[in-house]
Formats: structure tokens, C-alpha cells, sequence
């Protein structure tokens, strides 16, 4: 199907001429159409086949069908209005499109700005990590289409910046990104809120059994389109593993980069604090390289991605995660997993950086002794055999510097001169709703928390087998017939102290009871306190001594 065979806005129209687009892609033929007349759509197609114009296009045409015609409107015209105007679109309406991560919310404001040029439409990209002004300004002024990550949304409709009522359509990309990243609260959060006639779309390269449930609890009834069910990953891109030894993954890496010699590369990996050392290596070996990860400010993010997509000699990327979804740079042409990741799903996004928009590209995996359960559950789930690939001995570079053993806690020094800020920030970086637009969050995250609430008291006193009370108290009577000063009323904080000479110098009893306190307990409570922390007892005597001597 063509562009043309649409029947789409003029204004529309010239924008497409402009991008060179003639053709439509089967996800994008199949799933408009029913777009445009209104209906809910779950759109499965694999990366780099055009989702985003895929909803952009056809909801644009609904918008701008809703206007008031100006001048004699045909027959056929009236027709079209009538089938796919919004109906009673108000200047204060808008499309809400939900997406994983910053770097996607930029990409599909970028479209949104393309197929716009002609139209006067606008839309503005919301989310985390950067700041509120430039947002609230244009949430002011209104615009058509808002593109969001849940965190920073939410807290923009908390502060009453948002209504989301005015919701006419709402679009989840990549929705299955997103219940992995633990968004799945936040989504269902943000459709109860809006509008239950709205219209709902779904795309994504794999649609799980939750992403659709979800859909249908909340009264959406979508038509499934899915253009890719006995294929999971693209056609033109061609993967190959490599077993090698997780000490033989940097000699492997820098052969494969220099036996291809890409025009633009990805090479990820699953830990944000390998990204730094990945490359250092590469740089130290004078191959340049730059890094995007977490652990970058979302301005450093931003330059990266900039600097890569630009013609010049910075054409190798070290990302992990934050990278597979959403970056649609078209000139990569070769992706190296230096592991292979956790989950099916992410090992097809990774791969399909490369081979986009109908090029041809390559994907290289390095599986070590720690990435067999992965290689089995892609396998699985891609239904054959990665063919195996393998270097010559002439092939594999034998003299390089070596691959750093440790983290520094900041990215090296970039190759403009300018060094990455100010090391590794948590994850989500600034702004309250930052952690929520980055990386995967999970019931559970922040860790476990320590016994006893506020730190290991136990731990700390000798607590862990301290008899009962009872016993304790007995074990107490039974080596000291006198008072005991542990159960003796202590002076109130700031009572003044016995003055000197109220008590009898020769009567010890004080001073034995204080020097109990300090010798090694004997019986039931023998155990009690271990050698190393007597000297929190010699503290605790020695103020007794000055209370009362």
C-alpha cells in the first residue's frame, strides 16, 4: 500500500513527500486504516518497521479532520470527515503517548515534529531528569500530543499541571518495555483517570499476556495485528554467537571491530559499571568509543546520542539497556552483546539497532561459561539454533592493552576534551519522578532491609543469644550479693553528682559493682559480649566512676 492510497490531510501529505517516504510498511498498512476509523489497535511488528508513524500519521489526520472546514467541501470529503473526525475535539483535548524511557519519548517527538511541519500541530516531550519550566510552559499553552514517561507524568498531574480527562487517545509504546520496568502500577494508574471512550493503542516488537489483559480490563477491545507471530526478530539482520571465555571477551571484541570495521556500532552490556571499563579498553586501544548508561545526567545522554548519530569518527556506542529500545539510527550496522541478556525479548531489541529500515546488518554475541542459560532461553523462544561463528588465529589480535579490572566511579575523559560530570548518581537521576523513567524498577528494589529497623542492634550489643530476662536477672543475683549498679537509678540528665565525700571512701561496694561491669561475666550470660566490644564497657564504668567518685 501507498502513502497516497490514504486519502490523508494535504498538509499531511506534503510532510510525507518531504521525509522521501512512498511506500507503507506492512505494520503500518495493516494498522492504519483501522487508526482512522476510530477502532482500538494492538499492533506486533518487530523493531525498525515504523510503529511510531504507524499511530503518529493516523491520529494526526483524525486531528485535523476535526477542524472546521474552510470553503465548499465535496461529497467524498464529507465522507472522510464524518468517518474519521475525533468528534467535539476542543483546543484543550490532546493524544497521550506512554513510552519506556527518555531516549523513545525523543524519538517520537521527533516524528511528531516531521509529519507536522505542515500542519501546525504540536506535541512536547515530558519526562524525567530534567527540568519542570520548559514543560509547564508548554502544558500551558497547549499542545496536541504529549509524549510521557508515567513517573514524570504523574507527578505533573499531581501538581494539577495535567487533566487527564482531555484524553482522546492514548498509545502504549513499547508496552511490554515498560511492565518489565515495573510501570505496570503507574499505567493502570493513569487509565482509570482518563476518559473510558478514548481511543487505546498498543505497539510493540513482543505483546505479553499482561499488556493485553490490561488493555481489556480497562474496556478496550483492540483488533490484534501482528505481522511478525512465526518470526522474532528481523529477516535482514544476521546473528552469530562466539564461545569464548568470559578472560577472552576484550581480545574477541576488539578483533571483531577490527575484522568488520563498522560504520557504526552498538556493543551493549548487562552492567552499567561495565560500560566505563568497555570503554576505557576500547580507548586505551585507540578505538574511540562513547558511553551511555544510568549513570549519565540526561544532558550527557543527550550529547552522546547526538555525537553518535553525526557523521564523524565517534561511530562506536557502549550502552546498556537504556539503549536496545527506542534509538532508531539507521546507519548501524553491526550490534556485539559482550553477554547476552537476561530475558528473549531484550536480546531481539538489542539486535534490532541494527538492520532498520531495510538495510541489512550484523549481530555478534560473545557467550561465556555465565551466558549458557541465557543462549537456551533465546534459542527457546527464537525457535532455532544462533548459528556459531569463530575467528582465525590470524584474525585475533595478540598485543593490546589490558581491560580494566575495576570501576573508577566516572566515565573517561571524552574525546572533545570535556570529562563526564560527577561520577555514577543513582539510578533515575534528578527530579522526583526520575527513577521511575530509568531502568528497570522492580517490586523489591531497594534491597533488604536490615533486622531490627534502624540498623543491627543486635548485632552491635552481643543480642543475637541473650537468655530471657528471667534468667538473666538470676544469673545477676547470683554473683553479687550487693547492689548492683546496672539496676541501680541513674542521676536524671543534668542532676548534679554526689558531691565529694558523701560517701564512705572504704566502702568498695560501688567500685566492685563498677568494676563488674568490665570483667569477663561468668555462667548464664558468659557469652554475652565477646572480647571486641568491651570497650563500650570500659566507657560505660568510667562514666559510673565519675558519677560517683
Amino acid at each position: 500500500m501507498k502513502f497516497s492510497e490514504l486519502n490523508l490531510d494535504p498538509a499531511l501529505v506534503s510532510a510525507i513527500q518531504k521525509t522521501g517516504f512512498d511506500d507503507c510498511t506492512p505494520i503500518q498498512a495493516q494498522a492504519m486504516p483501522y487508526i482512522l476509523d476510530g477502532k482500538d489497535v494492538a499492533g506486533l511488528a518487530q523493531t525498525g518497521t515504523g510503529k511510531t508513524a504507524a499511530f503518529v500519521l493516523p491520529l494526526m489526520e483524525r486531528i485535523l479532520r476535526a477542524r472546521p472546514a474552510h470553503g465548499e467541501v465535496s461529497d467524498s470529503e464529507k465522507e472522510i470527515i464524518e468517518k474519521r473526525a475525533f468528534k467535539d475535539w476542543k483546543p484543550q483535548n490532546f493524544i497521550l503517548v506512554l513510552v519506556p524511557t527518555r531516549e523513545l519519548a525523543e524519538q517520537v517527538q521527533d516524528n511528531i515534529i516531521k509529519f507536522s511541519a505542515e500542519s501546525g500541530l504540536r506535541g512536547f516531550a515530558i519526562y524525567g531528569g530534567t527540568g519542570y519550566d520548559k514543560q509547564k510552559e508548554a502544558l500551558k499553552n497547549g499542545v496536541e500530543f504529549i509524549v510521557a514517561t508515567p513517573g514524570r507524568l504523574i507527578d505533573l498531574y499531581k501538581e494539577h499541571l495535567v487533566d487527564l480527562k482531555q484524553v482522546r487517545a492514548i498509545v502504549f509504546d513499547e508496552a511490554d518495555r515498560m511492565f518489565d520496568m515495573g510501570f505496570k502500577d503507574d499505567m493502570k494508574f493513569i487509565l482509570q483517570r482518563v476518559p473510558r471512550e478514548r481511543q487505546f493503542l498498543v505497539f510493540s516488537a513482543t505483546l505479553n499476556f499482561d499488556v493485553l489483559n490490561t488493555a481489556y480490563q480497562f474496556g478496550s477491545e483492540p483488533v490484534e495485528i501482528n505481522i511478525s507471530r512465526d518470526q522474532a526478530k528481523a529477516e535482514n539482520v544476521k546473528d552469530q554467537i562466539f564461545h569464548v571465555g568470559n578472560a577472552e571477551k576484550p581480545q574477541h571484541l576488539l578483533s571483531l571491530l577490527k575484522v568488520h570495521n563498522p560504520k557504526q556500532a552498538i556493543i551493549f552490556t548487562n552492567f552499567k559499571m561495565n560500560v566505563e571499563k568497555i570503554t576505557k579498553f576500547l580507548i586505551d586501544n585507540d578505538v574511540p568509543a562513547m558511553a551511555i548508561s544510568s549513570l549519565l545526567t540526561q544532558a550527557q545522554r543527550n550529547r552522546v546520542i547526538e555525537q553518535f548519530k553525526a557523521e564523524n569518527h565517534l561511530n562506536i556506542l557502549v550502552a546498556t539497556d537504556v539503549a536496545a529500545r527506542g534509538l532508531d539510527i539507521k546507519g548501524v550496522d553491526l550490534v556485539i552483546n559482550y553477554e547476552l541478556p537476561m530475558d528473549s525479548e531484550s536480546y531481539v531489541h538489542r539486535i534490532g539497532r541494527t538492520g532498520r529500515a531495510g538495510t541489512t546488518g550484523q549481530a555478534f554475541s560473545m557467550v561465556g561459561e555465565k551466558d549458557i542459560e541465557s543462549l537456551t532461553r533465546i534459542e527457546d523462544y527464537l525457535k532455532h539454533k544462533i548459528e556459531v561463528g569463530y575467528l582465525e588465529n590470524d584474525q585475533l589480535l595478540q598485543e593490546f592493552k589490558p581491560f580494566p579490572d575495576r570501576f573508577e566511579g566516572h566515565y573517561p575523559k571524552s574525546l572533545d576534551g570535556e570529562r563526564g560530570d560527577r561520577g555514577p548518581r543513582r539510578e533515575g537521576g534528578p527530579g522526583r519522578g526520575g527513577n521511575r523513567d530509568r531502568g528497570p524498577r522492580r517490586e523489591g528494589d531497594r534491597g533488604p532491609r536490615r533486622e531490627g529497623g534502624r540498623g543491627p542492634r543486635g548485632e552491635n550489643r552481643g543480642g543475637e543469644n541473650r537468655p530471657p530476662r528471667e534468667e538473666r536477672k538470676g544469673a545477676s543475683a547470683q554473683k553479687s550479693d550487693g547492689p548492683n549498679p546496672r539496676h541501680a537509678k541513674r542521676p536524671e540528665h543534668g542532676a548534679k553528682a554526689p558531691a565529694h565525700g558523701q560517701q564512705k571512701r572504704g566502702d568498695n561496694r560501688q567500685g566492685q559493682g563498677a568494676h563488674k561491669r568490665h570483667e569477663p561475666r561468668k555462667g548464664a550470660s558468659a557469652t554475652r559480649r565477646p572480647p571486641a566490644k568491651q570497650t563500650i564497657g570500659k566507657k560505660i564504668s568510667s562514666f559510673i566512676k565519675k558519677l560517683f567518685s
